[in-house]
């Protein structure tokens, strides 16, 4: 009986990653470590030695990535803002172009949640939380730029007109409304960071904040309801 032999293929080497790859995913896992001690023992307890324990970089390596701990922190902060005015956009490309006011309202307050509720907003509020009583500790005067309410305002500023450009409620009534939104999902956020777990009604909030902006938004089209 003649001996039978399989076909062996070649095996694919993978790729060698490149050098900028390489920062790229040392730098997440870095960021992804220090986010997720945060959320599960808090911000004083994250240290130096927990970070590089979690992420299993050398205190060398993150130094070499962000300078020190501060560094990680404000790129935490700083990536926090980015990923909700992306997560915003985003969620807005997958709409028609003539989509209705309600439907617009609705996806924007359950996009805007999927950042206040996500494991990076609670390590961001953590992080200018404890800033904040730092330089209050140290009679520093507060730095408007460090402010996350400012910050968050001038992320929704910049795509604001792009998700409801149809609307002219005029400059201080817009920003009275978006400061309010902001209240409410960072109300909820705190809430949940608390209890460690959803609000008991946050799906009915957040359809009554929806139903408030619906209100507010009624009958200001272009030219209408302008104060400055």
């Amino acid at each position: 009986m003649a001996e039978t032999h399989s076909l062996r293929l070649p095996e694919r080497r993978r790729p060698r990653r490149t050098q900028v790859e390489r920062r790229a995913e040392t730098r997440a896992r870095i960021l992804a470590a220090t986010i997720e001690s945060i959320n599960e023992i808090g911000y004083q307890r994250t240290t130096s030695a927990e970070i590089t324990r979690r992420s299993g970089v050398t205190w060398g390596a993150v130094q070499h990535h962000f300078g020190g701990k501060d560094g990680i922190l404000g790129a935490i902060v700083e990536d926090s803002f980015n990923d909700f005015s992306a997560g915003l956009a985003e969620a807005f490309e997958s709409l028609p172009r003539k989509t209705s006011l309600p439907r617009r309202i609705g996806t924007f307050v359950d996009a805007a949640w999927e950042h206040f509720g996500s494991a990076r907003y609670r390590a961001s509020f953590e992080i200018l939380l404890a800033d904040s009583v730092s330089r209050e500790a140290r009679a520093e005067p507060e730095r408007n730029d460090l402010s996350w309410q400012n910050e968050i305002l001038k992320a929704w500023t910049r795509i604001w007109h792009r998700l409801f450009p149809e609307l002219d409620l005029g400059r201080r009534r817009t920003l009275m409304i978006q400061h309010y939104t902001i209240s409410t999902l960072s109300g909820l956020a705190s809430l949940q960071l608390l209890a460690g777990k959803p609000p008991p009604f946050l799906r009915d909030e957040l359809e009554l904040l929806k139903k408030t902006l619906a209100r507010e938004f009624r009958g200001a089209g272009s030219g209408n309801g302008k104060e400055d």
